[in-house]
């Protein structure tokens, strides 16, 4: 893992042990490339490493409840079990002698979308769907299994009281307003059930919108599939974060030779949403802000003490976080399908790539950069399945 790294005395020094510092956990969306990310916690729980904070949007938000909603010591667990629950149907545990990996992945692939996942969706059996789009009916499938499948493996009673030692927050969407909304068990006024997190990874038109609080939510990643910029605006400033962001698409990639490929690289670049944006953007900000820091040192002793002085060298002087990012590689037997392909042999894969990929990370952290806004950042670590 190679890092960029620009320092600056003037700003409070960086904690780069992860056992001592706050620790948060991004999620992105993704599917059944979220295998990744319970191999990455794993990999966490072995180094007694524990968020404080754990994010999420759509398969993100699934993998943070389950975090969340159970205690440390069987997280993993319940982690494996839901992963080795949908990947259980036959057609997704083809023996190794059937057909080329490529061709067995979209078998999966497709079994999957005639017959659904066990344990999280399945066909929206309804006559109006003969019409096609013009069917009064709002999804293409019935996500009840997955109500089911949270209810028995995550205890939101926990995931609701623990909101002083694990802080939880999954974005969706609103399908009238088209704004995005973070639900939080910080929030003790509305506590966190099943329905948040279905209306998080309500991905359309697959399925369908779900009703909270009154209002019709659709998956975070219509709007952004990443919730880092959630965790930098709601941190507390005054700690210095270290931030383990577990990316399931790459906007970066090769140019695709063939039309599964060009679906495969705009689903990559489209849910890689705002990812590199919200780093770029600081370092952007970087010249400004050590233009800003001496602009304030030269200021006259009357000025110094100026309510506006003040405000800004209050927020220059606020404690960094570090964003240690992972993103999942493709390997060469993935397709356009990758997203919904849940083989039990591609989610053993997943989950051992995030698990390494973790491990390597929590090995050795190296430097960060010191970025404006109290953001540092490294590149992306690389995995070759």
């Amino acid at each position: 893992m190679t890092v960029k790294t620009r320092r600056k005395p003037s700003r409070p020094p960086v904690t780069t042990d992860a056992a001592h510092a706050p620790c948060a956990l991004v999620l992105q969306g993704g599917g059944a490339l979220g295998a990744y990310q319970a191999g990455a916690y794993a990999a966490m729980a072995e180094a007694d490493v524990q968020p404080q904070w754990v994010a999420g949007v759509s398969i993100g938000a699934i993998n943070s409840a389950l975090i969340a909603g159970n205690a440390p010591d069987k997280r993993v667990a319940r982690l494996r079990e839901f992963w080795e629950l949908v990947s259980s149907q036959p057609a997704q545990q083809l023996p190794i002698w059937w057909g080329t990996r490529i061709w067995q992945n979209q078998f999966s692939a497709q079994a999957g979308m005639l017959s659904g996942i066990p344990g999280f969706f399945k066909p929206r059996l309804d006559p109006a769907l003969l019409l096609g789009v013009n069917a009064q009916v709002l999804s293409y499938y019935d996500t009840a299994p997955l109500k089911d499948t949270l209810e028995r493996l995550v205890d939101f009673d926990l995931l609701n009281d623990s909101r002083e030692t694990l802080r939880f927050s999954i974005g969706a969407v609103d399908v009238c307003s088209g704004e995005s909304r973070y639900f939080d068990n910080h929030d003790a006024k509305r506590p966190i059930t099943s329905a948040h997190v279905m209306a998080s990874g309500a991905l359309p038109p697959g399925f369908a919108p779900v009703m909270v609080e009154g209002r019709h939510y659709w998956d975070g990643g219509v709007v952004s599939n990443t919730p880092l910029s959630e965790v930098l605006d709601k941190r507390d400033r005054n700690l210095a974060w270290v931030i383990y962001q577990v990316d399931l698409f790459n906007s970066r990639g090769p140019m695709p030779t063939s039309i599964s490929g060009v679906i495969e690289r705009q689903k990559d670049i489209m849910y890689a949403s705002r990812t590199d944006l919200n780093t770029q953007m600081a370092t952007q900000l970087q010249p400004l802000t050590e233009a800003l820091t001496r602009l304030l040192d030269r200021l006259p002793p009357g000025l110094q003490k100026d309510p506006d002085a003040l405000l800004l060298r209050h927020r220059l002087n606020e404690a960094p976080a570090q964003i240690r990012q992972l993103i999942y590689h493709d390997k060469p037997s993935d397709l356009d399908t990758k997203d919904y392909e849940f083989s039990r042999a591609s989610m053993i894969e997943h989950w051992d790539a995030g698990h390494a990929d973790m491990r390597r990370a929590l090995k050795h952290p190296g430097q960060h950069a010191d970025l404006p806004a109290g953001v540092s950042a490294c590149e992306p670590g690389q995995h070759n399945a």
